[in-house]
């Protein structure tokens, strides 16, 4: 996560598969494990940020997410949690929980920009290598 640099990642981007998120929002604080989260309730008020992802990196488009939840997760002892998130915290909570659901991010875009998207990015590999 922070070799790539991140803000989050689950277990499964480093082979380990459980449904496990790591975030650390701040460099001067500790990293936080969400085991199972998932998210109760999401807010109509919504907000656009910047993402991107370890998988891909580089690659960074504007995705439209709800900017207030509600969610449920344990902690690394088991026991169970529910927190509301707001801003930047939902935006990454939601994003990492997306991807233990099998969503990738660019799936939050329209066909046009994730198109436009994964094509500039495959060719800045093929330039890199």
């Amino acid at each position: 996560m922070r070799a790539a640099p991140g803000v989050g990642i689950t277990a499964a981007h480093v082979g380990v598969f459980l449904r496990l998120v790591v975030l650390q929002l701040e460099p001067a604080r500790e990293s936080r494990f969400y085991v199972n989260p998932q998210i109760l309730s999401a807010s109509a008020e919504t907000m656009r940020h910047m993402e991107g992802s370890v998988s891909m990196p580089g690659a960074t488009a504007e995705v439209e997410r709800p900017r207030k939840i509600h969610f449920r997760y344990q902690d690394l002892s088991g026991l169970v949690h529910e927190e509301e998130a707001e801003g930047f915290y939902a935006i990454c909570m939601q994003h990492e929980i997306d991807q233990l659901d099998g969503l990738f991010w660019l799936r939050r875009l329209s066909r046009l920009k994730r198109d436009r998207l994964v094509r500039r990015w495959e060719k800045d590999i093929a330039m890199s290598d």
